[in-house]
Order: C-alpha cells, then structure tokens, then sequence
C-alpha cells in the first residue's frame, strides 16, 4: 500500500507509469486498486523492510518525490481481516471500520499517546504492525484522525476503509 499519491492532486501518478516501475523492480502480475496507491504483485521472498525500502527508493527516482509503501503479504492482510477485535462485538457497523498500516510496531509510548487522543466514541486496539480503528461518527468527526499519527507514534501510517482491506485480499491470493 502506497501512500499519499493518487490520480489526482498535488502527488498524482498514472496508473500505468507507477505499474511499470514495479514491473521494472522484477515484480509480476502487478495490479492496481483504486487508483493508484493500492498495489498486489507478486515477488521473489525478500524481506518486507527491504523491499519497501528498494519500493521508496525507486518511485523517488522516478516520480520526484517520495512515496512511502507499506507492505503486506496474503496471509498478513487475512490475519488482519480473521483478526479484527471490532467485528467479534457484533453490533459494529463495518462502514465505520477502518484498519491503519504501520511501517513497524508502535512503541508503548507511542501507544500512550493514542490513547490519549482516542475521544470515546472512537476506539482502537493495536497489535502487530496495525491499528484496528472504530470510528461511529465517521473520520471527519474523529479527532484521532486528525492529528499527525505518523509523528506520535514514529512510524509511517496509511489507513484503509475496512471494505478495501476486505477487497484486496482476493487480489493478493489470485498473485500467489
């Protein structure tokens, strides 16, 4: 997962130039969803930091600014999905479900400070290297996701609607 690009605005890579540069990589059925910064390929095993890092490395070169990348394997995205502490209370609306990816895990402090900034109604719970976010008034309301997440908790973020998580798994499993 890719963040802060997209078809438009100030960051905006074309579909097709940013499929190129990962297939210039030695990636394989490379497939995009919606827009631009949701990516499915598939790659020899490296390891995740290594390869996000030969990612950034990369769409810097070639697009002139950096794009951070965030990666997950089939199985890591499934765990996240079968994991959602939020969906086992059952009166949960999943459209107000979000899942946040973190470059690494977040410190205790880090921690700390989320939880400070989590005004009921909104709520989290971490494990891993993500966040699960409920947020019944929506993220437009949520002051927890208008603060700078990435410099509170000292990693890279990029939060996904819970319905696109669910979608870009059946695309990770068609890579292999």
């Amino acid at each position: 997962m890719l963040r802060g690009i997209g078809i438009d605005g100030n960051k905006r890579i074309q579909t097709e130039r940013l499929r190129r540069s990962f297939q210039a990589l030695g990636f394989q059925q490379v497939k995009t969803f919606i827009q631009t910064d949701n990516f499915v390929c598939k790659t020899a095993t490296v390891s995740g930091q290594k390869l996000s890092k030969q990612i950034d490395v990369k769409l810097l070169a070639d697009f002139g600014f950096p794009v951070p990348a965030i990666l997950r394997t089939a199985d890591e995205l499934r765990k996240t999905i079968d994991d959602n502490p939020f969906l086992k209370e059952g009166d949960v609306d999943p459209e107000k479900l979000r899942v946040m990816f973190l470059s690494n895990t977040v410190s205790v402090s880090g921690l700390k400070k989320l939880k400070e900034l989590a005004v009921p109604p909104d709520r989290f719970h971490s494990s891993d290297a993500k966040i699960c976010l409920h947020l019944p008034n929506g993220v437009a309301e949520s002051k927890l996701m208008k603060a700078w997440l990435d410099r509170i908790l000292s990693v890279i973020t990029t939060t996904r609607h819970w319905k696109t998580a669910n979608w870009l798994h059946p695309m990770y499993r068609e890579c292999g």
